[in-house]
């Protein structure tokens, strides 16, 4: 094991020691509040698209936006300054805060003043800078970074902030509630507030017709920075310019549900800076406000630092759409379980996170947490602006990969069974091309499952390639799926009845040299309904080098798999998938790897097994002809659905086909088991995959699920529902397939 990997693992153990617990209450019930908010929304997907494409035109139309709002901005009598990247912005808030000779700056919460760090840059020139959200100004006492893009103390408990505050304040009473603790807060920051020279914020959204900012928040803290003092500074990236006020409405309602679940946030302020409102003099409260100055002064600082360049980036361009409402961090089960100082960077945490420390920090930044996600797309289904943050996180990993010293790529070539230059980190290599280590391992079974399981094997394949020796080892089969059919008769294509359907049975790399038997329940399940099947020899789908961030080599998969389906589909045939990533693939990334014709013939006409046998059994097929619960047997089904099963909507179908048979189903709610594919097989990473997927077998071993039939849709979750638990799992085809 390399020290790297041995650096990184240790992190990722010390975090879920010691922050894991509040991160996974705090975000997990995010996200559970997102399900509940959304469902009051009349038209969900419709207000996402909407939100998008306000967001692609505003992105389009950016420098004209831009000057359409300096005009506004002026006209309304305030300034704005568009800075080339951190330091440019930082000289000129400093300026400002030293003409107005400020002793003190009260900032809210701001992402985008994190990334420049514009604290320190203040703090240097003499001045005091309070955080005045309660997250953010308990991070500042207890110099911290943020975990989350939202809630950036999430990851301390409430006995923790009461220690600090103990600790650093030495009230007259020790602070224990909650409640105490933010009355606490809320003192000390209004008297820091009132004596404040200059107010920073934020802001979430600038309209370019008004010149107004939207501030999202859920204290009033904002609204007090903005207005108290005379001198009001706005930094924002230049990607929150939207075209018109009117455009805010799908934002407003969806940032809050998104972010927090919660269905409006509490405070939702549109400011039109500067404002023609008095003062307060807080040391004159006897003198009318109507009688006190109103002369205020605003500074409007847009930020480009590297997002003009990612508006020209076709595969980053996406990243501007963000809203930071944090969706993609609360429903990602690493996020849930680490939080953003493992899954993060300088700034910027959780699965958008990638794409913004790669486009605002480079690729060596990105690169330290880009592999935590494991492109399970839930956060896709999440995102309100429709990102596919998965594509830009695989796009980031794939630069990563080209961006290896390429000296031996003349080696490589030709030796390997890939499409990727020589710099590419022998472990995503080895992952990437599984295919071809299947291929071998069933040549030379069952002396390949031998030599690999030896002690001197197990070492090797993890100092070298990073392989958990903790984690079991896929055994492969001699007799692949494919050589099985090859040897066998049909009784549907050679007996004299038509067959309702022709089928091609999709030999996944695990259905056709690991889980053979899964493979052959398909076929008989699918014929005892009168299908006609065929298995052909096929190329893999390129899911295994596409999660290591190997572009290429998943693009070459692609294009080889659909000509080999190709001469089916014109025949008629549909095709039938057992491994759901795989007919993921076929939806969703194949629009970047297929002509949109050949891509949407597939998908149209791609299933995934139990919805096929399901859509069987609705157009009249012969449920006799499955198997049941047997006679004295166990009727009770424990089943988990597969991550991207769930994000194609298609869980349901399994549930139904049981139920319909007889079965009585219990559902798991854990949306992610934690395994991943190979992500739980690598060294760094395998303890956070068995504290994922704890929760799993926690679900699945109490009183009523725990006598149980287990049943998992997908092979990452097979392997470890088969590790976690004391009784063997098996696809939910095996149980209803003749036997």
């Amino acid at each position: 094991m390399s020290e790297s990997r041995k650096a990184k693992a240790a992190k990722i153990r010390h975090l879920m020691e010691t922050e894991g617990d509040a991160i996974n209450t705090s975000t997990s019930g995010f996200n559970r509040g997102r399900y509940e908010s959304v469902q009051t929304l009349d038209d969900y997907e419709g207000l996402k698209s909407e939100a998008r494409n306000i967001k692609e035109d505003a992105i389009e139309r950016l420098p004209e936006l831009i000057d359409q709002l300096r005009e506004t901005v002026e006209a309304n009598g305030g300034t704005l300054y568009l800075a080339d990247d951190a330091a440019d912005a930082n000289r000129y808030v400093r300026e400002v805060c030293e003409e107005k000779e400020a002793d003190r700056v009260v900032k809210s919460k701001s992402m985008t003043s994190e990334e420049i760090e514009v604290n320190e840059e203040l703090e240097g020139a003499g001045m005091d800078v309070v955080e005045t959200d309660l997250g953010e100004w308990v991070l500042q006492v207890a110099d911290e970074s943020p975990s989350h893009i939202v809630a950036p103390a999430i990851h301390k408990s409430r006995e923790a902030i009461a220690d600090l505050f103990n600790e650093r304040f030495d009230p007259e009473e020790p602070l224990e509630t909650a409640e105490e603790l933010t009355m606490f807060a809320r003192e000390q920051l209004g008297a820091l507030i009132e004596d404040a020279d200059v107010g920073m914020t934020g802001a979430n959204f600038i309209t370019a017709d008004t010149g107004t900012i939207a501030l999202v928040t859920s204290e009033g803290n904002a609204r007090k920075s903005a207005v108290v003092p005379d001198t009001h500074v706005a930094v924002a990236g230049v990607e929150k310019v939207i075209p018109t006020v009117e455009d805010l409405h799908p934002f407003v309602e969806l940032i809050g549900k998104s972010g927090t679940g919660q269905d409006i946030t509490s405070y939702i302020s549109l400011l039109t800076p500067p404002v023609e409102s008095p003062t307060v003099e807080f040391d004159d409260p006897d003198t009318p406000l109507s009688e006190t100055e109103t002369d205020r002064d605003f500074h409007l600082v847009l930020i480009d630092n590297g997002r003009m360049e990612m508006r020209e980036d076709d595969q980053l361009r996406e990243t501007l759409y963000c809203i930071r409402c944090s969706a993609c961090s609360n429903s990602c089960a690493n996020f849930q379980h680490v939080g953003g100082h493992a899954f993060g960077g300088e700034t910027y945490s959780g699965g958008i996170g990638t794409g913004w420390e790669a486009g605002v920090e480079g690729l060596d930044t990105a690169a330290e947490f880009n592999d935590l996600c494991t492109g399970c797309s839930r956060c896709v289904n999440a995102c309100p602006v429709e990102i596919d943050i998965p594509w830009i996180n695989t796009v980031v990993r794939d630069r990563i990969n080209r961006g290896e010293d390429g000296e031996l790529d003349w080696l490589v070539e030709g030796l390997t069974p890939d499409e990727e230059p020589g710099g590419v980190d022998l472990q995503k290599r080895f992952f990437g091309n599984f295919e071809t280590a299947a291929k071998f391992g069933s040549a030379f079974a069952p002396l390949s499952n031998w030599v690999a399981d030896t002690g001197v094997a197990r070492t090797l394949l993890e100092k070298t390639i990073g392989v958990d020796s903790r984690r079991e080892l896929p055994e492969f089969q001699r007799e692949t799926l494919c050589d099985w059919f090859e040897s066998r008769d049909s009784a549907v294509a050679s007996g004299g009845d038509k067959p309702s359907r022709r089928v091609v049975l999709y030999p996944d790399v695990y259905t056709n040299h690991v889980q053979i038997e899964r493979g052959k329940a398909a076929v008989r399940a699918l014929e005892a309904l009168g299908v006609e099947v065929v298995v052909p020899d096929v190329a893999s789908s390129g899911r295994a080098p596409l999660s290591q961030g190997m572009i290429s080599t998943a693009e070459s998969h692609a294009r080889r798999l659909f000509s080999d389906l190709s001469p089916y589909l014109d025949e008629g045939y549909d095709i039938v998938v057992i491994e759901p990533s795989d007919l993921a693939m076929f939806d969703r990334e194949y629009e970047k790897f297929l002509a949109p014709e050949s891509q949407r013939r597939l998908s149209e006409n791609a299933y995934e097994v139990m919805e096929y046998v399901f859509g069987l059994l609705e157009n009249d097929a012969d449920a006799d002809a499955l198997t049941g619960p047997q006679s004295g047997g166990k009727s009770g089904v424990a089943y988990h659905s597969h991550c991207q099963q769930r994000t194609l909507g298609l869980a349901g179908y399994t549930e139904s086909v049981l139920e319909r048979l007889g079965y009585d189903v219990v559902t798991s709610d854990v949306e992610c088991c934690g395994m991943a594919g190979s992500f739980g097989y690598k060294t760094e990473y395998y303890d956070l995959s068995v504290d994922v997927g704890d929760e799993l077998r926690s679900q699945f071993q109490t009183p009523e699920t725990r006598d149980r039939t287990v049943v998992a849709s997908g092979t990452s979750c097979l392997e470890q529902l088969d590790s976690l638990l004391t009784r063997p799992s098996k696809h939910p085809v095996q149980l209803v397939a003749p036997k």
